[in-house]
Parts: structure tokens; C-alpha cells; sequence
């Protein structure tokens, strides 16, 4: 699986945490994401900009539940971040 798509399911998961399945219900929102199988925790993106992609979907999250939601979504995946050049980070994942 692509480190994206690695990305998107870790926020969503680390969402679902907190909120349960309505987190999978607003992801299902974002404009370019397309969730395959909830289960097995498969996206895809349906828009060429991945990165923009992941910004809305970190910023739906922060609109619909706050702030905290915003630092749960940078804090999940900070460790995948070091797979990426740093100019192929969403700037909503950047500290």
C-alpha cells in the first residue's frame, strides 16, 4: 500500500478511536478519497492531488470535531512522516 493511502487509513483509524464509526462517514465526504473496504481499512484516491486530499480530510475532522482532533491527526502518523520528502508532506501534517 502506498505511504498515502498508509497516511489516510492511520487518521481515520485514530479517528474512529475517538468518534467511532463517524469517522469513516465523514472521510467518506472528502472530495478525491474513496474508502474501498472499512474493514480491511482500503483507500483510494479518486484526485491526482494526494496531498490536497489529505488536507480536507484533516480539516473536516478539525471542523466537525475540533482542534484536537487536528493535533490526533498529525500525532498518528508523525512517524510515517520521515518516508517522505519533506515537499510530499500535506501542510496540515507539518508541525
Amino acid at each position: 500500500m502506498p505511504i498515502l493511502d498508509k497516511i489516510v487509513t492511520k487518521i481515520i483509524r485514530e479517528q474512529e478511536l475517538i468518534v467511532g464509526p463517524l469517522a469513516w462517514s465523514e472521510a467518506e465526504k472528502v472530495q478525491g478519497l474513496r474508502i474501498v473496504d472499512r474493514l480491511k481499512g482500503e483507500v483510494t484516491f479518486s484526485d491526482s492531488d494526494q496531498k490536497g486530499v489529505i488536507n480536507k480530510l484533516v480539516g473536516r475532522y478539525e471542523r466537525f470535531f475540533g482542534q484536537a482532533s487536528h493535533e490526533v491527526c498529525r500525532e498518528a502518523v508523525a512517524g510515517m512522516l520521515a518516508e517522505l520528502a519533506p515537499s510530499d508532506i500535506p501542510s496540515s501534517l507539518m508541525s
